[in-house]
């Protein structure tokens, strides 16, 4: 990341410290300085890059095996990568011949599952590759000992937000997350967003869904994603319902939270400016 003169007099520079958003970049006569210009272009040909990096599911399938879990694959009604970003209703459900291994698999398997998960590249097969193995550890954590059942992680090509309603419905589970690639921005490629849906089912809005965003290890912590989404299971479990009527109000353990002071005032500012 491109780090301007030390210039005391610009307030501006202070903020660097907490954000990664290209602010005080100072100036070359009226452009930017180059060297500020080049990460910028450096930064959005890694988000294109993003976008278009192939989703690794066998590797991702193996690794999970080893893990002692089972996935099964399939693939979005979007043939390749140019009609999926072309077409997102075709990535919002499962081909044919999907549809009919998952029934398949449902019927050999009856009883459905209290969460089905469901992995797409979406618009970043990167962040599912980083993301997903350190995230379903700890989200399995503790969903092993509250004692929900899960499906196979089913792993989808070419998949937008909405195929994992479609999923769910298919496989009789009570609720639905899915992991997916979120669009990269231009200080993070790498994010991995959340879409949580109680009672899953063809045809729901964006409405019925809770997501939680940013989980990277420069964003939310993978552990800190497991326990809201296991706060918004319990939720949706006890008031039968997701999305906007559901709000996540997980509580949140500080350092000082501990000693019941919590956190007061504006983080921003130093204990003798509070």
């Amino acid at each position: 990341m491109y780090e301007p003169p030390v210039d005391p007099q610009n307030p501006l520079l202070e903020l660097r410290r907490l954000t990664p958003a290209r602010i005080a970049l100072g100036r070359t006569g009226t452009s930017m300085p180059t060297r500020a210009q080049l990460d910028f272009q450096y930064a959005h040909a890694q988000a294109r890059d993003a976008v278009h990096l192939p989703f690794d599911h066998s590797a991702l399938s193996s690794q999970l095996t080893e893990r002692g879990r089972e996935s099964l694959l399939l693939h979005s009604a979007a043939t390749d990568r140019n009609s999926y970003l072309q077409r997102p209703d075709l990535g919002r459900k499962l081909s044919d011949e999907s549809a009919q291994t998952l029934r398949d698999y449902s019927r050999a398997h009856p009883g459905g599952v209290d969460l089905a998960v469901v992995v797409a590249d979406g618009l970043s097969a990167l962040a599912v590759h980083r993301h997903t193995l350190p995230f379903l550890a700890r989200m399995e954590e503790q969903t092993a000992i509250e004692g929900w059942s899960l499906s196979p992680v089913i792993l989808v090509e070419q998949g937008r937000v909405a195929v994992a309603d479609e999923i769910g419905e298919l496989l009789g589970a009570k609720m639905v997350v899915i992991l997916i690639g979120e669009r990269p921005g231009l200080s993070s490629p790498d994010s991995l967003g959340l879409y949580f849906t109680y009672n899953p089912k063809v045809g729901l809005t964006d409405a019925y869904r809770n997501c939680i965003s940013n989980v990277r290890l420069e964003g939310l912590s993978y552990g800190m994603a497991a326990h809201r989404l296991l706060y918004l299971m319990r939720e949706a479990c006890r008031r039968q319902l997701s999305g906007v009527s559901l709000k996540d109000e997980a509580q949140v353990q500080t350092l000082e939270s501990d000693t019941g002071a919590g956190l007061k005032g504006n983080f921003l500012l130093s204990p003798s400016d509070a």
